[in-house]
């Protein structure tokens, strides 16, 4: 019930703010600005020296026994064969 009467206030209000026409009637000015001499900050940056290269390495990958079930539903080992 609070849905309808929810529905029904809000959507004139859409409506109404859809139909609006709005034109500029004056132009915006900007205040005088002087702007004097000024400075800006300095930074004494140090990069970090980064050393890139390549080496060959040898990994040892572990071996895997993977073990499926026969047609019939029974595991299969690794020793039959």
């Amino acid at each position: 019930m609070k849905r309808i009467i929810i529905t029904t206030l809000i959507a004139p209000l859409a409506i109404g703010l859809a139909a609006c026409d709005v034109d500029q009637t004056k132009e915006a000015e900007l205040p005088e600005v002087e702007v004097k001499e000024g400075q800006m900050p300095e930074y004494d940056v140090e990069p970090v020296e980064v050393e890139v290269g390549t080496e060959k390495k040898t990994i040892e990958v572990p071996t895997v026994d993977v073990k499926t079930p026969d047609a019939d539903g029974t595991p299969v080992t690794g020793d039959e064969e």
